[in-house]
């Protein structure tokens, strides 16, 4: 199944391109997308005070929201191949 892996790297770089504009829509129009962010903020909040510092936090939370988005991306290209072959 090589398709599964190329579906799987295409689908993290979407995750990390959506988690990515997400990050730097928010200080360019001081308006937080906290409705599309939520799974990363939630992550980085329960790991921050273990962790560390607000740098670590940004960065959980930009790997929690590539990986969400990047699964949800997943899902949606598989869809479509098993829809297309039948």
């Amino acid at each position: 199944m090589p398709w599964l892996r190329t579906h799987l790297a295409i689908a993290l770089a979407i995750g990390a391109l959506v988690s990515t504009v997400l990050l730097v829509l928010e200080p360019l129009t001081d308006f937080a997308f906290l409705w599309l962010e939520w799974p990363g903020i939630s992550a980085a909040y329960f790991f921050r005070g273990a962790v560390g510092g607000p740098i670590v936090g940004i960065a959980i939370s930009w790997v929690v929201n590539a990986l969400t988005y990047g699964l949800g991306a997943f899902v949606i290209l598989s869809v479509i191949k098993v829809l297309r072959e039948a």
